[in-house]
């Protein structure tokens, strides 16, 4: 019997994705327990997660915060779980998380930007 190949990361993922460059503000804390907060924007964002590029260092499991907002200003903080870092440009690290808290509001934050999007593109009409 053949050994049969774990499915690639990308393969496992089943949550509406789209691409979309949302400002984010990504906090944590480092090994020693200082605070240390960033801000970025994500290169795209699912109804579980998002991807985004950090200059901070981490690592798959660490616990992260996203700050951000709707389209119409309403304030969006969640908890995030790291599942996934690999190499980007300049130094910086790609970082893929999962919504571990507050999941809703995420959920909300995602179906007010796509919808946004849609209207402004007039795919809304």
């Amino acid at each position: 019997m053949l050994p049969t190949s774990q499915p690639k990361f990308e393969d496992r993922r089943f949550a509406l994705r789209m691409a979309l460059r949302l400002p984010v503000v990504v906090s944590g804390r480092t090994e020693d327990g200082a605070a240390w907060s960033e801000p970025t924007e994500t290169d795209d964002i699912s109804t579980l997660g998002a991807l985004f590029q950090l200059n901070q260092d981490i690592e798959n499991g660490d616990s992260l915060y996203l700050r951000s907002h709707r389209p119409d200003g309403v304030p969006v903080e969640v908890k995030a779980k790291v599942v996934r870092v690999t190499p980007a440009s300049y130094g910086s690290n790609r970082v893929g998380v999962s919504i571990t808290e507050h999941q809703e509001s995420w959920l909300r934050l995602f179906v007010a930007w796509i919808a946004d999007d849609n209207v402004a593109e007039g795919v809304g009409e």
